[in-house]
Protein backbone atom coordinates (compact mmCIF):
# COMPACT_ATOMS: atom_id res chain seq x y z
CA UNK A 1 0.00 0.00 0.00
CA UNK A 2 1.66 3.42 -1.03
CA UNK A 3 0.03 7.22 -0.20
CA UNK A 4 0.04 10.19 -2.39
CA UNK A 5 0.35 13.43 -1.86
CA UNK A 6 -3.51 14.30 -2.55
CA UNK A 7 -4.62 12.22 0.21
CA UNK A 8 -2.15 13.59 2.73
CA UNK A 9 -3.59 17.02 1.45
CA UNK A 10 -6.91 16.07 1.72
CA UNK A 11 -6.70 14.64 5.56
CA UNK A 12 -4.44 17.73 6.53
CA UNK A 13 -7.35 20.16 5.44
CA UNK A 14 -9.69 19.29 7.82
CA UNK A 15 -7.08 20.60 10.93
CA UNK A 16 -5.55 23.18 9.07
CA UNK A 17 -7.67 25.78 10.77
CA UNK A 18 -7.33 23.93 14.10
CA UNK A 19 -3.18 23.51 13.71
CA UNK A 20 -2.47 27.33 12.84
CA UNK A 21 -4.07 28.92 15.82
CA UNK A 22 -2.44 26.05 17.87
CA UNK A 23 1.22 27.03 16.43
CA UNK A 24 0.54 30.70 16.07
CA UNK A 25 -0.15 30.37 20.03
CA UNK A 26 2.93 28.01 20.46
CA UNK A 27 5.45 29.88 18.27
CA UNK A 28 5.28 33.07 19.83
CA UNK A 29 7.05 31.35 22.89
CA UNK A 30 9.71 30.68 20.74
CA UNK A 31 12.62 33.25 20.52
CA UNK A 32 14.01 31.64 17.03
CA UNK A 33 11.13 29.65 15.10
CA UNK A 34 12.93 29.57 12.29
CA UNK A 35 16.37 27.67 13.65
CA UNK A 36 13.84 25.19 15.57
CA UNK A 37 11.68 24.29 12.35
CA UNK A 38 14.79 23.48 10.36
CA UNK A 39 16.46 21.04 12.93
CA UNK A 40 12.85 19.02 13.02
CA UNK A 41 12.56 19.10 9.25
CA UNK A 42 16.03 17.57 8.79
CA UNK A 43 16.16 15.12 11.89
CA UNK A 44 15.42 11.08 10.67
CA UNK A 45 14.97 8.43 13.43
CA UNK A 46 15.82 5.35 11.71
CA UNK A 47 13.00 2.12 11.30
CA UNK A 48 14.56 -1.22 12.01
CA UNK A 49 13.45 -4.37 9.68
CA UNK A 50 12.34 -6.29 12.29
CA UNK A 51 9.75 -3.76 14.53
CA UNK A 52 7.51 -4.03 11.25
CA UNK A 53 5.62 -6.82 12.70
CA UNK A 54 4.51 -7.79 15.95
CA UNK A 55 7.12 -8.96 18.61
CA UNK A 56 6.50 -11.63 20.96
CA UNK A 57 7.58 -12.98 24.45
CA UNK A 58 8.82 -16.43 25.83
CA UNK A 59 5.55 -17.66 26.15
CA UNK A 60 4.34 -16.75 23.06
CA UNK A 61 3.43 -14.64 19.96
CA UNK A 62 0.06 -13.56 18.60
CA UNK A 63 0.77 -12.24 14.83
CA UNK A 64 -1.53 -8.85 13.57
CA UNK A 65 -2.10 -10.36 10.40
CA UNK A 66 -0.53 -8.15 7.37
CA UNK A 67 2.86 -8.48 8.26
CA UNK A 68 5.70 -7.68 5.79
CA UNK A 69 6.98 -11.50 4.13
CA UNK A 70 10.14 -10.41 2.88
CA UNK A 71 12.58 -7.23 2.39
CA UNK A 72 10.43 -5.88 -0.23
CA UNK A 73 7.41 -5.69 1.72
CA UNK A 74 9.43 -4.66 4.76
CA UNK A 75 11.04 -1.39 3.41
CA UNK A 76 6.99 -0.43 1.62
CA UNK A 77 5.76 -0.22 5.25
CA UNK A 78 8.76 1.88 6.19
CA UNK A 79 8.13 3.75 2.89
CA UNK A 80 4.39 4.22 4.31
CA UNK A 81 5.59 5.70 7.80
CA UNK A 82 7.79 7.64 6.17
CA UNK A 83 4.95 9.15 3.80
CA UNK A 84 3.02 10.01 6.75
CA UNK A 85 5.77 11.21 9.47
CA UNK A 86 8.11 12.35 6.89
CA UNK A 87 10.77 11.77 9.82
CA UNK A 88 12.19 7.90 8.85
CA UNK A 89 13.73 7.85 5.88
CA UNK A 90 15.86 5.34 7.06
CA UNK A 91 15.77 1.53 7.00
CA UNK A 92 18.02 -0.41 9.28
CA UNK A 93 18.49 -4.06 8.29
CA UNK A 94 19.48 -7.19 10.27
CA UNK A 95 21.47 -9.93 8.67
CA UNK A 96 20.34 -12.99 7.93
CA UNK A 97 16.87 -11.88 8.72
CA UNK A 98 16.79 -9.57 5.68
CA UNK A 99 19.65 -10.43 3.73
CA UNK A 100 19.50 -8.69 0.23
CA UNK A 101 19.19 -11.35 -2.72
CA UNK A 102 19.75 -8.32 -5.20
CA UNK A 103 21.30 -5.27 -3.88
CA UNK A 104 20.96 -2.78 -6.75
CA UNK A 105 17.17 -3.51 -6.70
CA UNK A 106 16.66 -3.35 -2.98
CA UNK A 107 18.57 0.41 -3.20
CA UNK A 108 16.53 1.42 -6.53
CA UNK A 109 13.03 0.20 -4.28
CA UNK A 110 14.35 1.90 -1.54
CA UNK A 111 14.96 5.20 -3.07
CA UNK A 112 11.75 4.92 -4.39
CA UNK A 113 10.40 5.20 -0.73
CA UNK A 114 12.70 8.07 0.08
CA UNK A 115 14.81 5.77 2.16
CA UNK A 116 18.38 5.29 3.02
CA UNK A 117 19.95 2.33 4.65
CA UNK A 118 21.01 2.84 7.96
CA UNK A 119 23.32 0.88 10.14
CA UNK A 120 23.53 -2.90 9.42
CA UNK A 121 22.95 -5.08 12.38
CA UNK A 122 24.47 -8.88 12.60
CA UNK A 123 23.24 -12.05 14.76
CA UNK A 124 25.51 -14.14 16.44
CA UNK A 125 22.70 -14.81 19.27
CA UNK A 126 20.93 -17.34 17.58
CA UNK A 127 21.51 -20.25 15.43
CA UNK A 128 20.49 -20.20 11.98
CA UNK A 129 19.69 -23.28 9.53
CA UNK A 130 22.65 -25.23 8.19
CA UNK A 131 25.12 -23.37 11.02
CA UNK A 132 28.15 -25.57 11.21
CA UNK A 133 28.63 -24.17 15.23
CA UNK A 134 26.12 -22.90 17.89
CA UNK A 135 26.16 -19.91 19.74
CA UNK A 136 24.51 -21.55 22.18
CA UNK A 137 27.62 -20.75 24.98
CA UNK A 138 28.38 -17.53 22.98
CA UNK A 139 30.37 -16.16 19.85
CA UNK A 140 33.01 -13.75 19.64
CA UNK A 141 34.08 -14.85 23.56
CA UNK A 142 33.24 -18.18 22.99
CA UNK A 143 36.60 -20.79 24.62
CA UNK A 144 36.24 -22.46 20.83
CA UNK A 145 38.48 -20.26 18.25
CA UNK A 146 36.24 -22.51 15.37
CA UNK A 147 32.92 -20.71 16.92
CA UNK A 148 34.74 -17.26 17.46
CA UNK A 149 35.59 -17.41 13.80
CA UNK A 150 32.39 -18.65 12.33
CA UNK A 151 30.95 -15.57 14.18
CA UNK A 152 33.60 -13.13 12.79
CA UNK A 153 33.36 -14.27 9.19
CA UNK A 154 29.33 -13.57 9.78
CA UNK A 155 30.05 -9.78 10.80
CA UNK A 156 32.46 -10.04 7.89
CA UNK A 157 29.87 -11.01 5.53
CA UNK A 158 27.27 -8.30 7.60
CA UNK A 159 29.59 -5.21 6.53
CA UNK A 160 29.68 -6.82 2.72
CA UNK A 161 25.96 -6.37 2.45
CA UNK A 162 25.97 -3.41 4.01
CA UNK A 163 28.28 -2.01 1.47
CA UNK A 164 25.94 -2.96 -1.64
CA UNK A 165 23.37 -1.47 0.02
CA UNK A 166 25.51 2.38 0.59
CA UNK A 167 25.25 1.66 4.82
CA UNK A 168 28.58 2.32 6.54
CA UNK A 169 28.20 1.29 10.13
CA UNK A 170 27.93 -1.95 11.63
CA UNK A 171 25.84 -2.19 14.51
CA UNK A 172 26.93 -5.20 16.98
CA UNK A 173 25.51 -6.65 19.83
CA UNK A 174 26.71 -9.69 21.98
CA UNK A 175 24.31 -12.23 24.01
CA UNK A 176 27.22 -13.35 25.04
CA UNK A 177 27.83 -14.13 29.22
CA UNK A 178 27.30 -16.61 31.92
CA UNK A 179 24.26 -17.68 33.83
CA UNK A 180 26.13 -19.46 36.68
CA UNK A 181 28.85 -18.56 38.77
CA UNK A 182 32.06 -20.24 37.52
CA UNK A 183 30.88 -21.00 34.24
CA UNK A 184 32.96 -18.16 32.55
CA UNK A 185 36.33 -16.44 33.17
CA UNK A 186 35.47 -12.94 32.84
CA UNK A 187 39.07 -11.50 31.80
CA UNK A 188 39.80 -14.24 29.21
CA UNK A 189 36.27 -14.22 27.30
CA UNK A 190 36.58 -10.18 27.23
CA UNK A 191 39.80 -10.71 25.83
CA UNK A 192 38.68 -13.27 23.36
CA UNK A 193 35.77 -10.32 22.70
CA UNK A 194 38.31 -7.94 21.98
CA UNK A 195 40.56 -9.98 19.33
CA UNK A 196 37.67 -11.32 17.63
CA UNK A 197 36.62 -7.50 17.59
CA UNK A 198 39.89 -6.79 15.73
CA UNK A 199 38.93 -8.80 13.41
CA UNK A 200 35.85 -6.90 12.63
CA UNK A 201 37.36 -4.00 12.99
CA UNK A 202 40.31 -4.31 10.50
CA UNK A 203 37.64 -5.12 7.40
CA UNK A 204 35.60 -1.86 7.66
CA UNK A 205 35.81 0.34 5.01
CA UNK A 206 37.32 3.80 6.36
CA UNK A 207 34.58 5.55 6.50
CA UNK A 208 32.63 2.94 8.35
CA UNK A 209 31.75 3.43 11.96
CA UNK A 210 31.39 -0.20 14.23
CA UNK A 211 28.79 0.73 16.90
CA UNK A 212 29.16 -1.63 19.81
CA UNK A 213 25.92 -2.30 22.11
CA UNK A 214 26.15 -2.81 25.83
CA UNK A 215 23.53 -4.60 27.79
CA UNK A 216 23.21 -5.92 31.62
CA UNK A 217 21.55 -8.87 31.75
CA UNK A 218 19.67 -11.36 29.33
CA UNK A 219 19.25 -13.81 28.33
CA UNK A 220 22.35 -14.67 30.34
CA UNK A 221 21.68 -13.22 33.45
CA UNK A 222 25.13 -13.50 35.94
CA UNK A 223 27.60 -12.15 33.65
CA UNK A 224 27.18 -10.64 29.91
CA UNK A 225 30.51 -9.91 28.78
CA UNK A 226 29.41 -6.20 27.12
CA UNK A 227 27.43 -5.48 30.06
CA UNK A 228 27.61 -1.72 30.31
CA UNK A 229 28.99 1.88 28.80
CA UNK A 230 32.47 1.36 30.38
CA UNK A 231 33.40 -1.97 28.88
CA UNK A 232 32.07 -0.55 25.69
CA UNK A 233 33.83 2.42 26.02
CA UNK A 234 36.84 -0.06 26.94
CA UNK A 235 36.95 -2.37 23.54
CA UNK A 236 35.88 1.17 21.64
CA UNK A 237 38.66 2.65 22.78
CA UNK A 238 40.84 -0.10 22.22
CA UNK A 239 40.11 -0.47 18.53
CA UNK A 240 40.31 2.51 17.45
CA UNK A 241 38.71 6.00 16.19
CA UNK A 242 36.10 4.19 14.18
CA UNK A 243 34.28 2.11 17.08
CA UNK A 244 32.06 3.59 19.60
CA UNK A 245 29.68 2.79 22.21
CA UNK A 246 25.82 2.40 20.84
CA UNK A 247 23.06 3.23 23.69
CA UNK A 248 20.03 1.43 24.14
CA UNK A 249 17.80 3.15 26.67
CA UNK A 250 16.95 -0.44 27.76
CA UNK A 251 19.80 -1.61 28.17
CA UNK A 252 20.93 -0.54 32.01
CA UNK A 253 19.96 -1.67 35.30
CA UNK A 254 17.06 0.09 36.71
CA UNK A 255 17.41 3.63 37.51
CA UNK A 256 20.63 4.47 35.65
CA UNK A 257 21.13 7.82 35.01
CA UNK A 258 21.33 7.39 31.41
CA UNK A 259 21.69 11.46 30.41
CA UNK A 260 24.72 11.36 32.22
CA UNK A 261 26.29 8.05 30.15
CA UNK A 262 24.88 10.27 27.37
CA UNK A 263 26.94 13.43 27.95
CA UNK A 264 30.27 11.54 29.10
CA UNK A 265 30.30 9.49 25.74
CA UNK A 266 29.83 12.77 24.12
CA UNK A 267 32.36 14.62 25.59
CA UNK A 268 34.93 11.84 24.76
CA UNK A 269 33.75 11.57 21.21
CA UNK A 270 33.00 7.99 21.43
CA UNK A 271 29.07 8.50 21.26
CA UNK A 272 27.71 6.00 18.48
CA UNK A 273 24.40 7.09 18.98
CA UNK A 274 20.76 5.49 20.35
CA UNK A 275 18.64 2.60 19.99
CA UNK A 276 14.90 4.25 21.15
CA UNK A 277 12.56 2.44 23.14
CA UNK A 278 11.05 2.45 26.92
CA UNK A 279 10.97 0.47 29.95
CA UNK A 280 9.32 -0.22 33.32
CA UNK A 281 11.72 -2.97 34.81
CA UNK A 282 13.97 -3.95 32.15
CA UNK A 283 14.51 -3.96 28.52
CA UNK A 284 11.16 -4.22 28.00
CA UNK A 285 10.79 -2.74 24.22
CA UNK A 286 8.18 -0.18 24.65
CA UNK A 287 7.08 2.34 22.88
CA UNK A 288 9.51 5.18 23.45
CA UNK A 289 8.10 8.01 25.81
CA UNK A 290 5.27 5.80 27.27
CA UNK A 291 6.52 5.19 30.45
CA UNK A 292 9.04 8.07 31.26
CA UNK A 293 9.07 11.29 28.65
CA UNK A 294 10.90 12.84 31.14
CA UNK A 295 13.90 11.00 30.76
CA UNK A 296 13.80 10.87 27.00
CA UNK A 297 13.46 14.85 27.52
CA UNK A 298 16.84 15.08 30.07
CA UNK A 299 18.61 12.92 27.61
CA UNK A 300 17.53 15.20 24.90
CA UNK A 301 19.12 17.94 26.69
CA UNK A 302 22.52 16.52 27.11
CA UNK A 303 22.64 15.75 23.55
CA UNK A 304 21.58 19.50 22.01
CA UNK A 305 24.11 21.19 24.61
CA UNK A 306 26.74 18.67 24.16
CA UNK A 307 26.57 18.32 19.93
CA UNK A 308 26.48 21.97 20.35
CA UNK A 309 29.68 22.18 22.03
CA UNK A 310 31.61 19.91 19.47
CA UNK A 311 30.21 21.75 16.58
CA UNK A 312 28.44 18.59 15.20
CA UNK A 313 25.02 17.86 12.78
CA UNK A 314 21.70 16.65 15.08
CA UNK A 315 20.56 14.86 12.21
CA UNK A 316 23.27 13.22 10.60
CA UNK A 317 26.56 12.76 13.27
CA UNK A 318 24.86 10.16 15.47
CA UNK A 319 22.88 7.33 14.67
CA UNK A 320 19.19 7.57 15.64
CA UNK A 321 17.14 4.13 15.16
CA UNK A 322 14.08 2.65 17.01
CA UNK A 323 14.82 -0.82 18.70
CA UNK A 324 11.25 -2.01 19.75
CA UNK A 325 9.07 -4.93 20.48
CA UNK A 326 5.14 -4.59 19.94
CA UNK A 327 3.11 -6.99 21.49
CA UNK A 328 0.14 -5.88 21.57
CA UNK A 329 -0.17 -2.76 19.33
CA UNK A 330 -0.28 -2.45 15.45
CA UNK A 331 3.25 -2.48 14.91
CA UNK A 332 3.10 0.30 12.50
CA UNK A 333 0.83 2.95 14.86
CA UNK A 334 3.35 2.05 17.62
CA UNK A 335 6.58 3.10 15.46
CA UNK A 336 4.47 6.43 14.73
CA UNK A 337 3.91 6.97 18.00
CA UNK A 338 7.86 6.37 19.20
CA UNK A 339 8.71 8.85 15.93
CA UNK A 340 6.25 11.34 17.22
CA UNK A 341 7.76 11.19 21.05
CA UNK A 342 11.37 11.70 19.83
CA UNK A 343 10.79 14.16 17.57
CA UNK A 344 8.61 16.08 20.58
CA UNK A 345 11.39 15.62 22.85
CA UNK A 346 14.20 16.53 20.59
CA UNK A 347 11.89 19.57 20.28
CA UNK A 348 11.80 20.35 23.77
CA UNK A 349 15.53 20.51 24.22
CA UNK A 350 15.86 22.81 21.36
CA UNK A 351 13.67 25.51 23.53
CA UNK A 352 16.27 25.09 26.78
CA UNK A 353 17.49 28.70 27.60
CA UNK A 354 21.18 27.06 27.53
CA UNK A 355 22.66 30.82 28.56
CA UNK A 356 20.21 31.17 31.53
CA UNK A 357 20.59 27.23 32.73
CA UNK A 358 24.47 27.45 32.79
CA UNK A 359 24.32 31.17 34.55
CA UNK A 360 22.24 29.09 37.33
CA UNK A 361 24.73 26.70 37.23
CA UNK A 362 27.70 28.73 37.41
CA UNK A 363 25.67 30.54 40.64
CA UNK A 364 24.24 27.21 42.41
CA UNK A 365 21.29 28.39 41.86
CA UNK A 366 19.43 24.77 42.12
CA UNK A 367 15.74 26.32 41.84
CA UNK A 368 16.03 27.98 39.00
CA UNK A 369 17.86 25.22 37.10
CA UNK A 370 15.44 23.30 37.74
CA UNK A 371 12.48 25.45 36.49
CA UNK A 372 14.55 26.04 33.13
CA UNK A 373 14.45 22.51 32.18
CA UNK A 374 10.97 21.97 33.48
CA UNK A 375 9.65 25.19 31.53
CA UNK A 376 10.79 23.95 28.24
CA UNK A 377 9.26 20.29 29.53
CA UNK A 378 5.95 21.31 29.85
CA UNK A 379 5.56 23.39 26.81
CA UNK A 380 3.17 22.07 24.46
CA UNK A 381 5.17 21.26 21.61
CA UNK A 382 3.46 19.24 19.77
CA UNK A 383 2.20 21.83 17.30
CA UNK A 384 5.74 22.69 16.32
CA UNK A 385 6.56 19.52 15.36
CA UNK A 386 3.50 19.42 13.31
CA UNK A 387 4.40 22.24 11.37
CA UNK A 388 7.64 20.81 10.70
CA UNK A 389 6.27 17.53 9.41
CA UNK A 390 3.80 19.59 7.24
CA UNK A 391 6.62 21.46 5.66
CA UNK A 392 7.84 18.45 4.68
CA UNK A 393 5.54 17.25 3.28
CA UNK A 394 3.77 14.62 6.29
CA UNK A 395 0.30 14.03 7.54
CA UNK A 396 -0.35 16.83 10.53
CA UNK A 397 -1.81 13.67 12.66
CA UNK A 398 0.32 10.43 11.63
CA UNK A 399 -2.22 8.13 13.20
CA UNK A 400 -5.61 9.04 13.06
CA UNK A 401 -4.65 9.62 8.85
CA UNK A 402 -3.51 5.83 9.24
CA UNK A 403 -6.63 4.86 10.94
CA UNK A 404 -8.45 6.33 8.65
CA UNK A 405 -7.30 5.37 6.00
CA UNK A 406 -7.41 1.73 7.44
CA UNK A 407 -3.70 0.46 6.27
CA UNK A 408 -3.66 -2.48 8.61
CA UNK A 409 -7.00 -3.55 6.96
CA UNK A 410 -5.34 -3.01 2.93
CA UNK A 411 -2.45 -4.79 4.23
CA UNK A 412 -4.35 -8.13 5.63
CA UNK A 413 -6.36 -8.15 2.00
CA UNK A 414 -2.80 -8.05 0.42
CA UNK A 415 -0.71 -9.76 2.48
CA UNK A 416 -3.30 -12.34 4.45
CA UNK A 417 -4.19 -12.61 8.28
CA UNK A 418 -1.54 -15.40 9.30
CA UNK A 419 1.51 -13.66 7.71
CA UNK A 420 4.37 -13.58 10.17
CA UNK A 421 7.61 -11.24 9.62
CA UNK A 422 11.12 -12.72 8.93
CA UNK A 423 13.10 -12.50 12.07
CA UNK A 424 12.35 -12.43 16.00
Amino acid sequence: MTLDQHQIASFNSDFHKEHDRAFAYTAEKVADIQYVLQRLQEFQVAIPSWALGTGGTRFGRFSGGGEPRNLEEKIADVGLLHALNRSSGAISLHIPWDIPENASAIKALAAQHGLRFDAVNSNTFQDQPGQQHSYKFGSLHHTDKAVRKQAVEHNIEVIKYGIELGSDALSLWLSDGSNFPGQLNFRQAFQRTLESLQEIYAALPDHWKLYIEYKCYEPNFYSTTIADWGQSLMLANKLGSKALTLVDLGHHLPNANIEQIVALLLMEGKLAGFHFNDSKYGDDDLTVGSINPYQLFLIFNELVEGMDARGMNHATDLGWMIDASHNVKDPLEDLLQSVEAIMIAYAQALLVDTKALEAARQANDVVAAQELLQHAYRIDVRPLVAQARLLNGGALHPVQLYRRLKVRNQLVKERGAKTVATGL
